[in-house]
C-alpha cells in the first residue's frame, strides 16, 4: 500500500530542514515578520469592530504618520486583493462568454467612468447604515472605493491577454486535452502574467490617486473620516500646515518605496519565467529581497511541500473531453447564461430607479451636461495625447532595457504611485505664477494621475518582445525608424491600446479634482463635467450628480465603442506578433 500523500510532503519538508542543524538568521527574521503582521492584523481587526466614532480627530504630528500609513496600506493591500480576485472572475468571463461579452465589456467601460464620488455616497450610507455599531461599514466603503480606482485597467489588460493568447499555445493544449483548469494554470495565465503584474502595479497607483477623498468625505454635514495617510494630508492641507503636508509626503514615499523592494520587485523578477521566448539571449532582472527570501530553509521546505503536493493532485483528474477553450463547457455556459440574466435583471432595476431621480433634472440642465461633457472630454484626449509623447519612447527604453529597468523602475513606481492630488498645492501654486488658467491647468493636473497608465502598459508590451526578434532586427541592420515601425510599434501596440483605454478612464476619473480644486480656502473651477459633478457633490444635489455620471458614462462607452474597439480590432488583425 502507499505511504499517503501527507506523510511523504511531511517526510520531505522535515528532511530538507534537517540538512540545516540550525536556523539562519534569515530564517529568524521572518518568523519575526510573520509574527509582526499577525499583531498588526489583530490591532486592525480591533479599529474595524470598534464603535463608530461622530468625529475623528487627526493627530499632525509626525510621529502618528507610521500608524497613519499602516491603516492607509491595509485598506490598499485588501482593496488590490478584492481587484485581483474581480480581474480573474470578470476577465474570464468575459474573455469566454462572447454572449456576456457584449454586456460585460460596455460595462467596464461605464464603470471605469465612475469617478469615486459617483460611487461614494450610495456605498458610503449603504455600508454605515448596515454596520451602524461599528467602522466595520465605513473601513469596507473606503476599500471598496480604493477598489474602483484599481480594478478597471487590470481587468482589461487581463481581458486582452486571454484574447491574445498565441495560436501554437492554444493547439498544444488542444493536442494534449488539458482541462479548463490546466489550460488556465499553464497557458492563458502565465500569458497573462507580465502585463497583469505591470497593471497591478498602476492599480496600487490608481487607489492612492484618491486618499484623500475616500478617507476624508464629508457628505450631508456629516464627516466620514477615517484615521489614515489620506485624511492626514486633507487636514494638513485644509489647515495650511506646510511642514506636515511635507511630512505626509515623506510618509507616502517610503511606504512606496518598501512596496516597490519588498513587493513589485520580486514579483517582476519571478514573472520573467513567463515570457515568450523562442530563442535569443535575454538579460534577466533581479531582486534582493527575493535572492534573501530563496536562501530560508523554512520557505524552501513550504516550497517543497507545496510541489508534492501539486504533484500528488495533478496525477488525479482524467483528461478532459472539452477542448474548445474559447468557450465555457455546455454546463458552464448555461450557469453563465443564468448568471447574465441576473446581471441583466439588477441592471435593469437600477436603471429604472436612475430614471425616477434624473425626473428632478431639466432640460437646460441636460444640455449643460451635455457641452461641459464635451469640455472634459477635449482635455482628457490632449492629455492622453501628450501623456504618449513621452511615455511610448520612455517605456520602450524601459522594457527593452534590463539595465534602465533596474534602474528607473522603482523610481517610476514612486512618481506614479504617489497620490497626485497630494501635490495639486504645490502644481496650483506654479500654475497661478505662471498666469495659467485651470482651463488648461487641469490637462497638467490630469497628467500628473493618468499617463502612467500608458507607461506601465508599455513597458509590459516591450518585456513580452521575443528576443530573437530583437537579434533579428540588429542582425538585418534594421535600426532606427525602421525597427520601431518593423518591431517595436507592431509589439506593444494592444498594451498601448489597454493603456489608452484606461488611461482615458482615469483621465475622466481625474477631472473631478482637476477641474474644480479647493486652493488656500478658495474654490478654482473651470467649464466641465468633472467640475459639475464635484459641485454637485459639494451642494448636496443627487439628481443632479446623478446626471453628471450618466452623461459622463455615455461619453465614455460611445468613444469607446466607436474608437478604441476599433483600435483593439487592428491590434488582433494587423499589429500582432501572434499571426
Amino acid at each position: 500500500m502507499d505511504e499517503p500523500w501527507f506523510r511523504r510532503v511531511w517526510g520531505e519538508a522535515t528532511a530538507l530542514l534537517d540538512r540545516s542543524r540550525k536556523f539562519g538568521w534569515i530564517d529568524l527574521l521572518i518568523i519575526v515578520g510573520l509574527a509582526g503582521v499577525l499583531f498588526a492584523i489583530i490591532h486592525l481587526a480591533g479599529e474595524w469592530t470598534q464603535e463608530i466614532r461622530p468625529t475623528v480627530e487627526i493627530d499632525l504630528s509626525p510621529w502618528a504618520l507610521p500608524l497613519y500609513t499602516f491603516y492607509s496600506l491595509m485598506r490598499g493591500l485588501l482593496a488590490y486583493a478584492i481587484s485581483l480576485l474581480f480581474t480573474l472572475l470578470y476577465g474570464y468571463w468575459a474573455a469566454k462568454d462572447h454572449v456576456a461579452e457584449r454586456v460585460l465589456i460596455p460595462l467596464l467601460d461605464i464603470l471605469q467612468s465612475i469617478p469615486v464620488l459617483g460611487f461614494m455616497p450610495g456605498l458610503v450610507l449603504a455600508l454605515v447604515a448596515a454596520f451602524p455599531r461599528s467602522n466595520v461599514g465605513l473601513e469596507l466603503a473606503a476599500v471598496l472605493m480604493i477598489f474602483t480606482g484599481q480594478a478597471w485597467n487590470m481587468t482589461f489588460s487581463f481581458y486582452h491577454s486571454l484574447r491574445s493568447v498565441p495560436l501554437d499555445q492554444r493547439e498544444a493544449a488542444q493536442t494534449y486535452r488539458f482541462s479548463w483548469w490546466q489550460c488556465f494554470k499553464w497557458v492563458e495565465l502565465p500569458f497573462a502574467t507580465v502585463g497583469l503584474v505591470w497593471n497591478s502595479m498602476m492599480s496600487m497607483a490608481g487607489g492612492w490617486f484618491f486618499l484623500m477623498a475616500t478617507e476624508a468625505f464629508e457628505l450631508k454635514k456629516k464627516d466620514f473620516r477615517l484615521p489614515g495617510l489620506g485624511s492626514y494630508m486633507k487636514k494638513a492641507a485644509d489647515a495650511g500646515d506646510i511642514a506636515a503636508q511635507f511630512w505626509a509626503i515623506g510618509a507616502m514615499t517610503v511606504m512606496i518605496l518598501l512596496l516597490d523592494q519588498l513587493v513589485w520587485r520580486p514579483i517582476l523578477v519571478w514573472a520573467q519565467k513567463f515570457r515568450v521566448e523562442e530563442g535569443g539571449h535575454y538579460v534577466a532582472m533581479t531582486s534582493w529581497f527575493l535572492n534573501w527570501l530563496r536562501r530560508s530553509r523554512i520557505l524552501a521546505a513550504l516550497h517543497r511541500g507545496v510541489r508534492l503536493f501539486s504533484a500528488k493532485r495533478a496525477n488525479r483528474p482524467p483528461p478532459s473531453t472539452h477542448t474548445d477553450f474559447s468557450r465555457f463547457s455546455p454546463a458552464v455556459a448555461k450557469f453563465s447564461l443564468v448568471l447574465l440574466a441576473s446581471l441583466l435583471a439588477a441592471l435593469t432595476y437600477g436603471a429604472w430607479k436612475l430614471v425616477e431621480i434624473l425626473q428632478e433634472v431639466s432640460v437646460l440642465q441636460w444640455a449643460e451636461l451635455v457641452e461641459a461633457g464635451f469640455w472634459t472630454l477635449g482635455r482628457v484626449l490632449l492629455a492622453v495625447a501628450v501623456g504618449t509623447l513621452w511615455t511610448l519612447p520612455a517605456g520602450l527604453a524601459i522594457g527593452l532595457s534590463p539595465r534602465l529597468s533596474r534602474i528607473l523602475q522603482p523610481v517610476v513606481q514612486v512618481v506614479a504611485s504617489f497620490p497626485a492630488p497630494m501635490l495639486f498645492f504645490l502644481v496650483i501654486g506654479l500654475l497661478s505664477w505662471a498666469g495659467v488658467s485651470l482651463g488648461w491647468g487641469s490637462i497638467v493636473l490630469m497628467l500628473l494621475g493618468t499617463q502612467w497608465y500608458i507607461l506601465f502598459n508599455v513597458i509590459a508590451g516591450a518585456m513580452t518582445i521575443p528576443a530573437d526578434l530583437r537579434e533579428a532586427a540588429r542582425s538585418y541592420r534594421i535600426t532606427g525608424w525602421r525597427r520601431f515601425r518593423m518591431l517595436y510599434f507592431p509589439a506593444v501596440f494592444p498594451y498601448l491600446v489597454t493603456g489608452w483605454v484606461t488611461a482615458t478612464g482615469g483621465a475622466w476619473n481625474a477631472s473631478i479634482v482637476s477641474e474644480y480644486v479647493k486652493y488656500r480656502g478658495e474654490i478654482l473651477k473651470t467649464e466641465g463635467l468633472g467640475a459639475r459633478i464635484s459641485d454637485a457633490t459639494d451642494s448636496d444635489q443627487l439628481a443632479l450628480l446623478a446626471a453628471s455620471i450618466l452623461v459622463m458614462s455615455t461619453l465614455v462607452v460611445v468613444f469607446n465603442r466607436t474608437v478604441w474597439k476599433r483600435c483593439y480590432r487592428l491590434a488582433e488583425e494587423r499589429f500582432s506578433l501572434n499571426k
